[in-house]
């Protein structure tokens, strides 16, 4: 599902106008990306965690040019579904139906 189905999806649902929930939706990502590169984590109850993992210093090897690379230690953006997310997935037949 691409960004402008959610968009229309959530429309379609509430009654308001496209141009409405495409401005809110912008808006809630633009916050989740700058709360995160503030450093902040963000919780949503029954949906999940939008949070900064930390990776370590590691060394890689350019298997091409044969050399090491340092690789500083950085942060990545992650999600960590809610229990109620994860057991709602479990349990959907159309999942089930998709993946077999």
């Amino acid at each position: 599902m691409t960004k402008a189905e959610v968009i229309s999806e959530i429309a379609d649902k509430t009654g308001i106008p496209k141009e409405d929930v495409s401005v809110t939706v912008e808006a809630f990502f633009n916050i989740v990306k700058g709360s995160m590169a503030d450093g902040n984590n963000i919780y949503v109850r029954g949906f999940g965690s939008f949070v900064n993992k930390k990776r370590k210093k590691k060394i890689a090897r350019n298997i091409s040019k044969n050399t090491a690379i340092v690789i500083d230690e950085h942060f990545i953006p992650s999600f960590k579904p809610s229990k109620v997310f994860v057991e709602k997935i479990k349990k959907s037949k159309k999942v089930k139906e998709t993946q077999a």
